[in-house]
């Protein structure tokens, strides 16, 4: 708990636009004092008064850099972290998109001589390469499989359904909302071989796998954020699984960032691997992986959990 004083000192760091923009800055690129005046404009000494408050605060880091120390952003925990998470999601101004167009061109005369591959190596996840994207990565992979019959729950709009499509026999689309359906409709309208269902996730629309029409593949990837029932959900899965086929499972790990997801409409607060593995394993699967698999660069930082599961 914080006292009156501790609150208001916590409300005067972060209601500073100056400390902002270095925050934001920081959680992209590990800049030096003076590389962050060339980017904002802001005094030297003003730059290093904030980094100063705001490393005091947990809120960022230094290391060694060639010739000069290099501050990023943290993963802190405490008041000022909590109040930061808070704030950024909701943080969208123009002058953040210049200052990150400037910090590209400062960070390419810094290693002015290399490659870009050099200049980013060991964080090339970070950075935008142009065409260089998970996307075109799983489009590339994709090519490589064959999924026979495929339930997507969830479906939204259809984005994975019009991935998968080419490379399935038939895949079909279950979601709540026919105003989302209506919208995977549009996209996927020159698809023979995809099926939109309207039907309830924890109470499947099909007939189980044993008599004969099941599925080869269902995923549910962050289907599991809008149940307030996880094991029925994996249940009805496994029901209408062929024996063989297999569930894949993307979730949240377990969080404390209740107000950012009610802007999502999630009804959880994400799971830890250890009790996800164990609802699979109830719901009579046999679990091949279940592990954090990514984390967001962003604050929050949420954590990402896939799970692969054997009927």
């Amino acid at each position: 708990m914080l006292s009156l004083q501790e609150s208001t000192e916590l409300c005067r760091l972060l209601a500073d636009s100056s400390r902002q923009r270095l925050l934001l800055l920081l959680e992209a690129h590990a800049l030096s004092a003076a590389e962050l005046n060339e980017i904002t404009g802001l005094a030297q000494s003003r730059v290093s008064t904030h980094l100063a408050k705001l490393k005091q605060a947990g809120l960022i880091q230094t290391e060694r850099g060639e010739g000069a120390a290099l501050y990023s952003a943290r993963q802190p925990e405490g008041a000022a972290a909590e109040l930061w998470r808070s704030l950024r999601p909701k943080l969208e101004d123009a002058q953040t998109r210049v200052d990150l167009e400037r910090a590209e061109q400062v960070l390419r005369a810094r290693h002015s001589g290399q490659t870009w591959a050099e200049s980013v190596a060991g964080r090339m996840e970070r950075h935008y390469s142009p065409g260089r994207t998970w996307e075109t990565t799983a489009h590339a992979l994709i090519g490589l499989v064959r999924l026979g019959r495929v339930l997507d729950l969830a479906s939204g709009d259809g984005v994975l359904a019009e991935l998968l499509a080419p490379r399935s026999d038939r895949v079909t689309c279950l979601d709540i909302s026919e105003t989302v359906l209506a919208a995977a409709r549009r996209r996927l309208a020159g698809f023979a071989n995809i099926e939109l269902k309207r039907g309830d996730m924890h109470a499947l629309p099909f007939a189980d796998a044993s008599a004969g029409q099941g599925f080869d593949v269902v995923f549910a990837l962050h289907a599991l954020a809008y149940s307030s029932q996880p094991e029925k959900l994996l249940s009805e899965a496994a029901r209408v699984l062929k024996p063989g086929g297999h569930l894949v499972v993307a979730a949240l790990r377990a969080h404390p960032h209740a107000e950012t997801m009610r802007a999502y409409d999630h009804v959880n607060l994400g799971f830890q691997p250890e009790a996800l593995d164990a609802l699979l394993s109830g719901a009579g699967l046999a679990v091949e992986s279940c592990q954090v698999t990514s984390q967001e660069t962003r604050p929050p930082y949420f954590e990402v959990i896939t799970a692969v599961a054997r009927r």
